[in-house]
């Protein structure tokens, strides 16, 4: 016999949604054992544009480096940032 779920109630905002179930076991309101893997292809992450002063030699050493690349140069930046935060949160390779 399956346990009864509780309603999940009406929420104002997403705020108010999050606050909730910080301190909610959702074990209670939703039965896990029905769940299925779901993929949002067409989901982009959010992203929030920044200044960034830079040494005239560095952003050009940047800007070649990335045309031989043959990739944006601020392209370039993200995925060298990436690969940094990577090794850093999981061991240098």
């Amino acid at each position: 016999m399956s346990k009864k779920l509780k309603e999940i109630p009406k929420f104002a905002s997403e705020a108010e949604e999050r606050e909730f179930w910080l301190t909610h076991d959702t074990t209670e309101y939703f039965d896990w054992s029905k769940a299925k893997r779901v993929t949002f292809p067409n989901l982009k992450p959010t992203t929030q544009s920044i200044s960034l002063r830079l040494p005239l030699w560095m952003l050009e050493s940047i800007k070649s480096t990335a045309n031989r690349q043959d990739v944006p140069y601020q392209s370039l930046i993200k995925v060298w940032l990436n690969e940094k935060l990577e090794e850093l949160h999981h061991g240098a390779k």
